[in-house]
Formats: structure tokens, C-alpha cells, sequence
């Protein structure tokens, strides 16, 4: 099959000296890059919004960590990796929800404990977070290779926030599918909720869709039930920050109304996410940490003040969607359904065995 060539952009580099990080605050009014010098900066980035997506916020903090800890100065291996895991906590603390800045920073930890020298280290810290950089892209390839499958040619599908390439490595997860049918001419036509309250599916998923030629269509979050009935919207697909071990998911706030339409409605939900949003430490999605942000993300918009002064919020940045209103979840393995228990079990002995 012919492939078609289209731009994917990036949000993540690494650049030696700093990171080069596009500044998902400013889009899509501008496409800005920043650069990274300090952990200080990195931590900020992640904590503030610049860069977001389970994936992108785990590459994120390990080039965070692998550049911070190549300025150590600590002669004594003990005392490198004593701060190591200082400033791996730091970075950890930055968002509590994503489980894929935890492993990340986790596995960069891990690759140091062979090691016979400072020197050694920071390599080894370098090419591991590089390794993890690479690994998600072919990851979210084999995402929407997989997830692709699932759709017909002209097919209406429903997303909300942006779990695209710029939340990711490349190609993203739930919007996988969508670019890789783009490079196959396989018509899908992708219907963007807004997301509430920061908009990331008006000013980054269909912005980014957009580069890229995607058919994409925008609407409000409060528009979905409508739009489904109106639209014949036939499938929902989403992202993931984090999946307990019976397959309860946490997603960007609005996921779970998502999951309750597409039960009423009759047509399939599907989480999208590679293994490693997989949290095996926790057994239901009760145990998930939901991160509360500034009320001023719902007072304010674009600057301006929108409700009453003084005015009680409440802004959780994630649901929890039950495993039993997910159709499917769309791994680099596979699609996986049914118990989801005994499945995602299974799952991860077959990984670790091989």
C-alpha cells in the first residue's frame, strides 16, 4: 500500500547540552520551542502544563534527570546516586497522576545500579532516556497499527484531549489510528471534544490533526450526546494516564461522561495505551491519585475572568472510567478485553517471560 507523507510534528528533543520542548501552552496561536537547562526548568515545564500527555511528560523528566545528573559534580559514585534519587523524587512530584513519569524516571534509576563509575553513569543515563524516547514512538506505531483495525473506511469517531503525537514520542495513542490511516488514504473523520477546562482537544488535537490533513471536526464537551445521536458517531477512542490492574483508567476529566454515552448509545469505547501505563501497584482505579489544579483554570479563560470572584471550584484534572464500561484497550500488544483481571495478568507474565 502506497504511503502518504505528512507532517507529525514533535514536542520532545533532546539536544545534548538542554532539551528542546514545544511550549504546548502557547498553541495553537504559536508554535513555539523552548529550551531546557536546568531540572528546575523541567519540573516547571511539566507542572505547568508546557508539556502534557502521559508519555511526553515521562520522556520529559528522563531527559530532565539524564541532563541534570550529567552537571553533578559528585566525584564519589554513592553521593551521585544519592542525589540522583533526590532530584528523581523532585521530578516525580511534579504531577502525581501520570504513571508513565514515575516508570520513566524509575527505569533510568535502574539502568544506574551496574554501574562502576560516575562516569559510566551519566552515559548510561543518556542513552537510557534516549532508549525510552525511541521505544514510545514504535510503541504508538504498533498503537495505532493495532487500533486501526478496529475502523471502516468514512468511519465518525469521538476523542477528547489530545493523546497525539505531541503527548507522546510520535503518532500518539488514541489518535494513532488516525495518522496512520492518513498515511494509507484510509478515511476517518475524527470528532475533537474541546476538553474543559484548559481545551486541550480545541487548541492541540485538532490543531495538530490539522498539520497533518486529518479530517477533524471540534465541539464542545457538552455537545457529545448530541453530536453522537446526530452525527452517527460509531466509536470513542481516548488516552490513558493510568490503568489499575483490573483495568479501571484514569483519564483527562470528561472521559467518563465519554464512557456512559457510548454505553447509552450502544457503541464501543476504547482506552488506548502502551504497557507501561500499567500500574500493578495499585488493584482498582479507587487507589489512583486524581490531581486537583488551580480553580483559576475555570474562573479564567484566555485571561479573563469568566465566573464571580470568590466563587467555590472544584477541578479535578482526571476521572476514573470502570473497566466495565471499556470495550477494549488498545496496547502495542494487541487489543485486550473481556476480564480484565485475569487478562492484563496474563499479559504482563507474557511480557516479562520474554
Amino acid at each position: 500500500m502506497t504511503q502518504r507523507s505528512f507532517t507529525i510534528p514533535r514536542s520532545v528533543e533532546w539536544k545534548e547540552t538542554h532539551i528542546l520542548l514545544l511550549d504546548q501552552q502557547k498553541l495553537p496561536a504559536l508554535s513555539e520551542y523552548i529550551e531546557l537547562y536546568r531540572i528546575e526548568d523541567v519540573w516547571e515545564a511539566i507542572k505547568t502544563l508546557k508539556v502534557r500527555g502521559a508519555p511526553a511528560i515521562g520522556i520529559t523528566a528522563a531527559f530532565g534527570l539524564a541532563l541534570s545528573a550529567s552537571q553533578y559534580e559528585e566525584d564519589s559514585l554513592t553521593e551521585f546516586k544519592e542525589r540522583l534519587q533526590e532530584e528523581k523524587d523532585y521530578l516525580a512530584g511534579s504531577r502525581p497522576t501520570a504513571v508513565n513519569l514515575t516508570w520513566a524516571l524509575n527505569r533510568l534509576a535502574s539502568a544506574c545500579k551496574g554501574v562502576q563509575s560516575v562516569n559510566e553513569a551519566k552515559t548510561v543515563l543518556i542513552h537510557e532516556a534516549i532508549q525510552i524516547q525511541v521505544e514510545d514512538e514504535e510503541t504508538c506505531r504498533q498503537i495505532g497499527a493495532h487500533g486501526l483495525k478496529l475502523f471502516s473506511r468514512n468511519e465518525r469517531i469521538m476523542t477528547i484531549c489530545n493523546a497525539g503525537s505531541i503527548a507522546t514520542a510520535r503518532y500518539g495513542t488514541a489518535l494513532a489510528p488516525f495518522y496512520l490511516a492518513q498515511e494509507q488514504d484510509f478515511p476517518l473523520q475524527v470528532y475533537a471534544c474541546e476538553t474543559r477546562p484548559v481545551f486541550q482537544g480545541a487548541r492541540l488535537t485538532a490543531w495538530e490533526l490539522m498539520q497533518a490533513g486529518v479530517d477533524v471536526t471540534l465541539i464542545t464537551d457538552s455537545m457529545a450526546a448530541f453530536t453522537i445521536q446526530q452525527k452517527g458517531i460509531s466509536a470513542i477512542i481516548t488516552g490513558a494516564d493510568r490503568i489499575a490492574r483490573n483495568g479501571d483508567t484514569a483519564n483527562k476529566i470528561g472521559t467518563f461522561n465519554l464512557a456512559l454515552l457510548a454505553r447509552a448509545f450502544g457503541i464501543p469505547f476504547y482506552i488506548a495505551a502502551p504497557l507501561s501505563t500499567f500500574d500493578f501497584s495499585i488493584e482498582t482505579g479507587a487507589e489512583i491519585p486524581i490531581e486537583e489544579r488551580d480553580p483559576e483554570e475555570i474562573t479564567f479563560a484566555a485571561g479573563t475572568r469568566i465566573a464571580p470572584e470568590g466563587v467555590a471550584v472544584y477541578n479535578p484534572a482526571f476521572d476514573v472510567t470502570p473497566a466495565e464500561f471499556i470495550t477494549g484497550i488498545i496496547t502495542e500488544k494487541g487489543v485486550i478485553s473481556g476480564n480484565y483481571q485475569d487478562v492484563i495478568s496474563g499479559l504482563f507474565a507474557q511480557t516479562a517471560a520474554n
